[in-house]
């Protein structure tokens, strides 16, 4: 005899049919979160008899509800992405299963036991039985989505024993394989309804449109808990009463249905709510409507009419602390800092989110896919993907977790589309599931991306796919010429996602492609504090095996709630108002609107003239009226104005928020563009002429000296050993080239044959000659070396010229030559450029250049040119797993200072530059930040060529324009020691030599 967690055809016992939530509800509850007698054990068979009986826990623990034990200190935390962690032979699960009793007594009043009492249970994972006062209630699985129980027959005045057993393994844990930490326990809210025995058991209602899309559809469905009832309703706009009536019933349900003229449609750029207000005896509830028709036309899906770009993120339910329990706080400022960063569209990945989640996003603004609680991907690495989908004995279980998930969130607008799951291969059972769907809410489409042939859905769904493959799809009509959307790309793992503009483009380009949803919106790391430091931990820390250690940390947003650098990439990237600058023309712009429903009425745009980054002129725009999809071209008022000796202007434009809005105040940034205005006036100087330079040699030093600057050589290593002033050393190792950089999460494919075939981090240097020629005023050192790493035939030929003046500043030029004498070489590079190492003291750093962020030439929409300050630490980014960070691109000048003195050096075009207080090698063996052992100098790295980010962690690789092949290169630099606070006046001299 098969146990009940080891049934697949039993889907509950006494539980209540799935019903809608309400908005809001009149009925008294009592909340059931806090403290629970909590006895944990190894198995449910080892449950203490009578434990069902109050008064049996006086020697148990206490555990607070919500909450996952493995994070109470009970069982152990495990992560995978993809395996089970157990052998597969469903439905039946390990024999040690680790399970939890949770026990709480609560009182109830003499008026309360009048009506009925329903127990709600929010979230259990993964199955469970329910007492009450020792006496057997019912059973409830589906982690994901809430379970009632009609406990009134069970319950008496005064005290009341609840017992709730829980187990970690059942036949529903087959299909809840998602990509996440397997976490167990009553994890969403609890509580006690007191229901009147004249109730609305359920009311779903609907906003759609008529033909004109000027008028609303409204209808609603009410099913009353008696057959004989009657009640009233009213439908109001802000306030203000639009409709109302009576209705009467003697079988229980109730039809409602009427035109509504002019309605406020809704939209995710227009959340235009509605408030139906139904009445029945004592019972009042609360549903808020959104009237908007979602249908596919011409080979697009439209809302209102309309064709619809889904700028979109994944989402799990989230939180460091507590795992997958959230709060209805946390999960608005979700939302809020998700339309603050341009998202429209939500992927509830991969179940059902807490039902408030729904309730933000119809009243902020967001499209969801809302999606079963289902997922199998175990299955596919024994290939045998299709094990339980495609086989009838589970139907049942299928269809359960896509029709509660329709019945309870039906009456949300913001939801376009119900999944019926994710990574679960196809088969019969996706294909009842998508009938009864259909049959319970045809008004919205059907997404499965494991549909292939996209059989039964509306959408032709995939995920990760190639720029390349896409544009293949995009002029396509393979699959029914059905609209298509990435319901997952842009892998936000570490250090990325990059390369997102390509995709961006090709929304924009073709008529089929309606979007995607960047993987994923939070990082997945748990808090964690060793000696004194905040770090958080992922897979493979708690000893747990098998893992995909740090693939959980997949986020753009950061643990601890910082916006990553990906993530304000991806807010430029698909911000709805483009900016861009009208080729041949100074200070006329092009304004491009892609939202879909609203003017640019609402934006203004504030403009500058900039000087080196540095605004010198401003003003505001606030007469756009451009329509939405449309464009108009527009000039800036810039007044006339001088030229400055060799400063770089610019034109910066910044789209914001003309009025306060729900998610932002006015002024609030949409986008922010830079454009350099191709105007300079040039003026060189010449350079001072200074004490004369002494030279000396000895035992293959070589020192280059006099009051304003001594350089010291290694004429056996051929290098710059240092740069001094004042017996002060500023630069303590001279450049060196290199390839490498610290591997980052989308490098994980690369880094093998990287680092253990073409031992890139291997790089060294050997000295062909060194020869010095003393002048009038400067002292030219040229050193031929050759670069390259173990065991490979290909390298560079270098020369590096070192041209030391008088006036005490040292010019390097490098110029290298690719050689090679084999056929075997990386595809392409990491990076071309230098690195040296400057004295631990200069902590202070300014550059000019992109920021104030880091920026890679695949990931820098949201940087702009301008003279930043910032600390060495200040220039690292804090990823959860350390890989290379940091980088600024086209700098053309930074300074390194203790405050009174600055080592300045400045590039003669500009090159990519990274500082940090640690080596690529130390960052390379950390596993977590507090593990980065510290430099005993100031790294410094400048970069002729750095290649980009792409999102090879899962999807597209670095696009080609973005490698850095092996190839020639020549750079130079200038150092000098200056004053602080003289580093930009400095920096802006020009010299004739």
């Amino acid at each position: 005899m098969k146990k009940r967690w080891e049934n697949q055809n039993l889907c509950g016992i006494g539980r209540r049919e799935a019903r809608t939530s309400f908005y809001r509800d009149s009925q008294e509850m009592i909340s059931l979160n806090g403290e629970w007698r909590f006895l944990y054990l190894e198995a449910p068979e080892l449950s203490p008899q009578g434990f069902e009986k109050a008064k049996t826990d006086e020697a148990w623990d206490t555990i607070d509800v919500p909450s996952v034990w493995q994070l109470r200190g009970y069982d152990s935390m495990h992560y995978t992405d993809t395996e089970y962690l157990f052998p597969l032979d469903p439905p039946y699960v390990p024999t040690k299963n680790p399970t939890g009793i949770y026990k709480k007594t609560v009182y109830l009043s003499k008026e309360w036991t009048k009506q009925d009492t329903i127990l709600r249970f929010h979230g259990v994972d993964s199955a469970f039985d329910v007492w009450v006062n020792g006496q057997y209630v019912g059973y409830s699985k589906v982690s994901r989505l809430p379970s009632e129980f009609d406990i009134t027959n069970y319950v008496n005045e005064g005290e009341n024993d609840i017992t709730v057993r829980v187990y970690k393994w059942s036949d529903g844990t087959y299909l809840e394989d998602q990509d996440m930490w397997w976490l167990s326990g009553i994890y969403r809210d609890v509580e006690l309804i007191n229901e009147p025995k004249q109730a609305i058991y359920n009311c779903a209602a609907d906003g759609s449109l008529d033909e004109s899309f000027k008028d609303g559809i409204f209808t609603a469905d009410i099913t009353l808990k008696q057959a004989e009832g009657e009640g009233n309703y009213i439908l109001e706009y802000n306030g203000n009463k639009v409709m109302q009536g009576d209705f009467r019933t003697d079988d229980g349900t109730v039809h409602l249905e009427e035109r509504i003229p002019d309605v406020k449609k809704w939209t995710a750029e227009t959340p235009e709510l509605y408030l139906l207000t139904v009445t029945a005896g004592q019972h009042t509830i609360q549903v808020r409507i959104g009237f908007r028709k979602i249908e596919i036309k011409d080979g697009n899906f439209r809302v209102n009419g309309q064709v619809i770009l889904l700028n979109g993120v994944n989402h799990h339910d989230y939180n460091p602390k507590e795992g997958r329990c959230v709060t209805y706080e946390q999960e608005k400022n979700n939302v809020i800092l998700m339309k603050q960063h341009n998202i429209n569209a939500v992927r509830c990945s991969h179940y059902p989110a807490n039902e408030y989640f729904y309730d933000l996003c119809d009243e902020y603004g967001l499209y969801v896919i809302d999606e079963a609680d289902l997922e199998c991907h175990g299955f596919e690495l024994v290939k045998n993907y299709q094990w339980i989908t495609d086989d009838p004995a589970w139907e049942q279980a299928y269809v359960d977790r896509s029709v509660r998930m329709v019945k309870r969130d039906r009456n949300h607008p913001s939801i376009i589309m119900w999944s019926m799951g994710n990574e679960s291969a196809f088969g019969c059972n996706f294909r009842r599931a998508a009938e009864e769907i259909r049959k319970l809410d045809p008004s919205r489409m059907i997404h499965y991306e494991g549909d292939y042939e996209a059989e039964v859905t509306d959408v032709y769904s995939t995920m990760y796919t190639r720029v390349k493959r896409l544009e293949e799809i995009a002029e396509s009509k393979s699959k029914g010429g059905k609209p298509h959307i990435l319901c997952e790309y842009g892998h936000a793992m570490g250090n990325g996602p990059g390369g997102l503009k390509a995709y961006q483009d090709m929304f924009r380009k073709f008529k089929r492609l309606q979007g995607g949803f960047v993987w994923e919106w939070y990082d997945h790391g748990i808090y964690a504090e060793e000696n004194g430091k905040t770090y958080y931990r992922y897979g493979g820390d708690y000893g747990d095996f098998p893992t995909n250690e740090n693939f959980c940390i997949d986020g753009l947003l950061m643990p601890d709630r910082t916006p990553s650098p990906g993530l304000l990439e991806y807010k430029q990237v698909i911000a709805p108002v483009e900016i861009t600058k009208v080729p041949g023309k100074k200070t006329e712009i092009l304004v491009k609107n892609y939202y879909d429903f609203r003017s640019l009425d609402c934006i203004v745009l504030n403009w500058a003239l900039e000087e080196d980054g540095m605004p010198i002129q401003e003003g505001t725009i606030d007469t756009l009226h451009t329509e939405p999809h449309g464009k108009e071209k527009m000039t800036i008022p810039v007044q006339p104005f001088e030229l400055a000796e060799n400063k770089d202007y610019y034109l910066r434009v910044k789209a914001c928020l003309k009025e306060d809005e729900l998610f932002a105040e006015a002024g609030h940034i949409i986008s922010d563009v830079q454009f350099l205005l191709e105007i300079r006036r040039d003026v060189l100087t010449e350079r001072e002429k200074k004490e004369k330079l002494q030279i000396w040699e000895e035992r293959g030093f070589l020192t280059v000296e006099n009051e304003e600057i001594t350089a010291k050589f290694h004429t056996v290593f051929g290098k710059l050993l240092s740069i001094e002033k004042g017996g002060r050393v500023y630069l303590a190792d001279g450049p060196e080239m290199t390839v490498y950089r610290a591997t980052i999460d989308n490098d994980m494919y690369k880094k093998h044959d990287w680092m253990n075939k073409c031992f890139i981090q291997t790089g060294s240097e050997r000295t062909i000659h060194f020869d010095c020629k003393e002048m009038e005023d400067k002292v030219v050192i040229t050193i031929g070396k050759y670069f390259g790493c173990v065991n490979q035939s290909w390298g560079f030929a270098c020369e590096y010229e070192y041209t030391v003046f008088s006036s005490g500043q040292v010019r390097v030029s490098i110029d290298g030559k690719t050689v090679q004498r084999g056929k075997m070489e990386p595809e392409f590079l990491p990076r071309i450029g230098v690195c040296m190492k400057a004295s631990k003291d200069l902590q202070q750093t300014v550059w000019y250049g992109m920021g104030p962020g880091e920026s890679y030439p695949d990931s820098k929409a949201a940087s702009v040119m301008g003279i930043y300050r910032n600390t060495v630490d200040g220039m690292h980014t804090d990823y959860v797993f350390p890989q290379e960070n940091g980088h600024r691109e086209h700098v053309k000048w930074f300074g390194l200072s203790d405050g009174n003195q600055t080592m300045l050096c400045k590039a003669e075009s500009a090159l990519g530059l990274n500082i940090a207080n640690y080596t690529d090698e130390s960052l390379e063996k950390a596993r977590h930040p507090h593990e980065i052992k510290k430099s005993s100098h100031v790294i410094v790295h400048l970069d002729r060529h750095h290649s980009g980010l792409g999102s090879n962690s899962c999807g597209e690789e670095q696009l080609e324009e973005y490698k850095v092949k092996r190839q020639d290169f020549s750079m130079t630099f200038t150092f000098s020691i200056v004053d602080a606070g003289k580093e930009i006046k400095e920096a802006r001299k020009q010299y004739l030599d």
